[in-house]
């Protein structure tokens, strides 16, 4: 039995070297990153992370100190399954999704990584394998970039090796974004991997309409087009839009990704690992999108989910994006030639430089 010896939690505000701004969210300073480390009776040592973009961490810290650290003492972190669904029900009433989600997420990965250590497996072998090369895209908020700093940033991308490449849409005239967007097809010539991402910006009526104007310019993916609390808007858009749309990464729990794959709303399903539940129900959503033959993607924390996606045959494409936490991670992500490469190492391989993360512990 691996008995869950000590659970030690650390909540950091990570600063951004420029403010970012998408069109929801308001202007991006910081991002706020929660970890926890989960260790053995024999002295193992697992790790996990959630973060934000700028609110609620002190709330997500608060879970995973006050709530999660006492229910999972002494239990056994082997029983991974057993851990989620107690922790899901004596959490459900106060927190069914919000704070406490990505507060089980940050564990369950912790979990993860030390089951996989325990067993000397890098982590995507442990969910069973499939390949360690995941396709990947290079994933910015860039929506208020002028357009050359824009293009300017693409090429940045593509000489770090990435060979797909998301942006921002979502301006206040859908002219604006038509013509971004044309000038990065122009720039990225036709046929390469183009994704654009909404952010929730419109009504189903003005994504439909966004959605048949960016058409000719053969975009992978429309993202988060509407709010995601109307699946059956995304069906509409899905079924009226002409574009393939990806959705998933304000969704929560397994059950509304059952709702939307089962019910048409969405052609990429996006889990984020680090806010749908964990590693234990990013797996389930991946499974059940691949029952209805619809390949799945990522949002967020890269290190861990180029993991996940390396069991997945499904997989489409790993977003890349370190949100400012490579500057505290020993190997970050490694990319060749338009792939994002799973590490071999024992677990998610993922090592914080915890006196750094230090320096930026919030208060």
């Amino acid at each position: 039995m691996a008995s869950i010896a000590s659970i030690e939690t650390g909540f950091y505000r990570v600063p951004l070297p420029v403010v970012l701004t998408d069109s929801t969210h308001g202007e991006m300073r910081a991002f706020e990153l929660n970890t926890v480390r989960v260790r053995d009776a024999e002295g193992a040592e697992g790790v996990g992370y959630t973060f934000t973009v700028g609110r609620n961490g002190a709330a997500v810290d608060a879970v995973l100190t006050r709530e999660i650290a006492e229910i999972a003492r002494a239990k056994d972190a082997d029983l991974i399954e057993k851990l989620w669904t107690e922790l899901w029900w004596e959490l459900h009433y106060g927190g069914r999704g919000g704070p406490t989600v990505l507060a089980i997420s940050a564990f369950d990965i912790a979990l993860w990584d030390l089951k996989a250590k325990r067993a000397g497996l890098p982590l995507w072998r442990l969910l069973g394998g499939y390949d360690p090369k995941v396709p990947c895209y290079a994933g910015g908020i860039d929506l208020y970039l002028p357009v050359e700093e824009l293009l300017a940033q693409s090429d940045d991308n593509l000489r770090k090796g990435f060979r797909a490449i998301k942006m921002k849409v979502g301006r206040k005239s859908l002219a604006e974004d038509v013509e971004r967007v044309a000038a990065m097809r122009r720039c990225l010539g036709d046929g390469f991997p183009l994704m654009v991402d909404a952010n929730m910006k419109w009504t189903v009526d003005e994504a439909i309409r966004a959605a048949r104007a960016l058409q000719p310019l053969d975009p992978v993916w429309l993202e988060e087009p509407t709010i995601p609390d109307d699946p059956a808007g995304h069906a509409r858009i899905v079924r009226e839009g002409g574009l393939p749309i990806a959705a998933g990464e304000n969704l929560r729990t397994l059950w509304e990704f059952k709702q939307y794959i089962a019910g048409g709303c969405v052609t990429y399903p996006e889990p984020d690992v680090t806010n749908c539940g964990g590693v234990t129900p990013f797996m389930k959503i991946a499974h059940l999108a691949e029952a209805f033959n619809l390949p799945v993607t990522s949002h967020g924390a890269h290190d861990i989910t180029v993991h996940l996606l390396a069991a997945c045959p499904n997989r489409s494409y790993l977003e890349a994006h370190g949100f400012g936490l490579d500057r505290y991670i020993a190997q970050p992500l490694r990319i060749e030639q338009g792939f994002a490469i799973a590490p071999d190492l024992p677990g998610h391989g993922i090592e914080f430089d915890w006196a750094g993360l230090g320096s930026i512990r919030a208060q």
